[in-house]
């Protein structure tokens, strides 16, 4: 595993648990708002990583203070050992949350077969047509779909969630979204932070005001049973 990053706890990464962090190298998509732009290469600037068996022991020593692990990223479903590092975590007794962007069917439907997941986050950055534009990719169309199609089937907690850019995202591309996730339990809308993006020039672009969010929550009503504007 290439961990570049452990946060102690977060009150906030997963719903109604206290939980660690960890977060992979490495990324698949190049979206230019995003704001954890040093993961997105395969490797890190020095090449160095956690040791995961240090992880884990680090994770048995905050049984009892933390109920749950968050792997984020990055895509952690680019790490090959992905599966078998949740195996030792849940070993320990802890749940585990996954962010993924949804690129690795294949893996993810393994993961949730051998009932290795407690909860899924992923993120639908876009309408399929306009992957180029906000993935800073493309090919994927295929596999997005795949993903929410095993999510909405799985009997594992879920959401979908989307970060909105000024630059990117209006009324048109938020309603292909939600016919994209049309039938799904929850989806949640994140106002991007204009700040360390992986293209300077939208660090100087202001962030959707609340008003044009509930707009998007609106839009999104009309496809998905709980939605959510997520602070």
């Amino acid at each position: 595993m290439k961990i570049s990053g452990i946060q102690k706890t977060s009150l906030m990464d997963y719903p109604d648990h206290l939980a660690a962090i960890i977060f992979t190298q490495g990324c698949n998509f190049a979206c230019p708002y995003c704001h954890n732009p040093h993961l997105i290469p395969n490797s890190s600037s020095d090449n160095s990583y956690y040791s995961e068996n240090k992880v884990l022991e680090f994770l048995k020593s905050r049984k009892g203070l933390i109920d749950g692990v968050v792997i984020t990223g990055g895509e952690p479903t680019l790490q090959s050992d992905l599966l078998a590092f949740i195996e030792k975590i849940k070993v320990i007794g802890l749940k585990v949350k996954l962010d993924t962007n949804g690129s690795n069917p294949e893996l993810l439907a393994q993961l949730i077969n051998e009932d290795l997941l407690d909860y899924i986050a992923m993120d639908v950055k876009a309408p399929l047509e306009k992957e180029k534009a906000i993935l800073g990719k493309t090919g994927f169309k295929e596999s997005i779909v795949e993903s929410i199609q095993l999510i909405k089937n799985s009997n594992i907690d879920y959401e979908f969630r989307t970060t909105v850019v000024p630059t990117l995202h209006d009324k048109e591309k938020m309603g292909e979204i939600g016919k994209l996730i049309q039938g799904s339990k929850c989806h949640y809308i994140q106002n991007f932070r204009p700040k360390n993006t992986l293209d300077p020039e939208l660090s100087k672009v202001k962030e959707f005001p609340p008003s044009k969010l509930e707009k998007f929550k609106n839009i999104l009503k009309k496809y998905v049973e709980h939605v959510t504007i997520r602070n």
